[in-house]
C-alpha cells in the first residue's frame, strides 16, 4: 500500500510539493508572472512573430538600422506600379519623383528597365490604342489625347494610331450609333444631335460622326429614314467643323 501511494503521488494528479513551511509550492512547468526568462512579454511584435513588423523594420526607416539603398526602393516602387497595369516611362518617373527618389537614381533605374524591355512606350501605345478603341470605341483624336497625358511622345503615338485606319474607325462609329439607337427615345432631330454629340466626345471628326448617324437613322425606321433624307450632311459637317472644340473623354 505504501508503494502504491508513493507512485500515485508522483503521477499527473499529484498534489504540488510542499515547501519547508508547509505551504504548497508552484507547479513545475508553469511560469510565474515575474519570471520573464522564457516569456515573450515586452518583446516587439516582429520578434515574437505574433504581429506584423513595424514600419521602420520593413521600410528601413530611422532607428531600424542603415537606410535602404535608394535604387532598391526605386525598383520596388516601379514594380508595384507595373503590377497594377502597364505604365509608360513618364508615368513611372512621376511616381518615383512623388516618393522622393532623386532624378539621377530614377534615370538609372528607368534606363535599365528600358534596356531589358520591362517598360516599352511603343508597345504600351499599341496596346492602349487597341484596347481603348475596342472597349470604349474611342477614335484616334481621343486616343492621341490620352497617350499624350500619359507621356507618350508624338512620334510613338502617331505610329500606334496609324494602325487604326479610317475604315475601322468609321465602322466602329456606326456600331456605336446602332447600339445606342436600340434604346434611344425622342424625335429624330433630338436623337440625331445626341448621337452626334456622343461620337464627338469619343473623338470622332464631324464628318465621320454625322455620316454614321445619318446612315444608321436611315436604316432604323421609315420616319427616321425620312428625316435622314432631309439632312444635308455636307452642310452639317461644315457647321460642326466651324464650331467644334476639342474632343471629350
Amino acid at each position: 500500500m505504501a508503494g502504491r501511494r508513493a507512485r500515485t503521488g508522483r503521477g499527473w494528479d499529484a498534489s504540488p510539493p510542499r515547501t519547508g513551511d508547509g505551504t504548497p509550492g508552484p507547479r513545475r512547468g508553469r511560469r510565474t508572472t515575474g519570471d520573464k526568462s522564457g516569456s515573450t512579454a515586452g518583446l516587439p511584435d516582429d520578434e515574437t512573430g505574433s504581429g506584423t513588423p513595424s514600419a521602420d523594420a520593413t521600410a528601413g526607416g530611422r532607428g531600424a538600422g542603415p537606410p535602404r539603398d535608394e535604387a532598391e526602393v526605386a525598383r520596388e516602387i516601379c514594380l508595384r506600379q507595373l503590377a497594377a497595369r502597364p505604365r509608360t516611362r513618364a508615368e513611372l518617373a512621376t511616381a518615383l519623383a512623388r516618393r522622393g527618389i532623386s532624378e539621377e537614381i530614377a534615370d538609372q533605374v528607368l534606363d535599365r528597365y528600358d534596356e531589358v524591355g520591362i517598360i516599352d512606350d511603343a508597345a504600351f501605345a499599341r496596346a492602349w490604342v487597341t484596347s481603348r478603341h475596342a472597349g470604349r470605341g474611342l477614335a484616334r483624336r481621343a486616343l492621341a489625347n490620352e497617350l499624350r497625358r500619359r507621356g507618350v511622345d508624338g512620334d510613338t503615338a502617331s505610329e500606334a494610331l496609324g494602325e487604326l485606319d479610317e475604315t475601322t474607325e468609321a465602322g466602329t462609329a456606326r456600331a456605336l450609333v446602332e447600339r445606342k439607337l436600340r434604346t434611344a427615345r425622342g424625335e429624330p432631330d433630338a436623337v440625331f444631335r445626341r448621337l452626334v454629340g456622343m461620337l464627338a466626345r469619343k473623338g470622332y471628326p464631324p464628318g465621320v460622326a454625322i455620316r454614321a448617324v445619318k446612315e444608321a437613322l436611315a436604316a432604323q425606321s421609315a420616319e427616321a429614314a425620312e428625316f435622314a433624307e432631309r439632312l444635308d450632311a455636307d452642310a452639317l459637317i461644315d457647321a460642326e467643323g466651324d464650331a467644334a472644340g476639342g474632343p471629350g473623354d
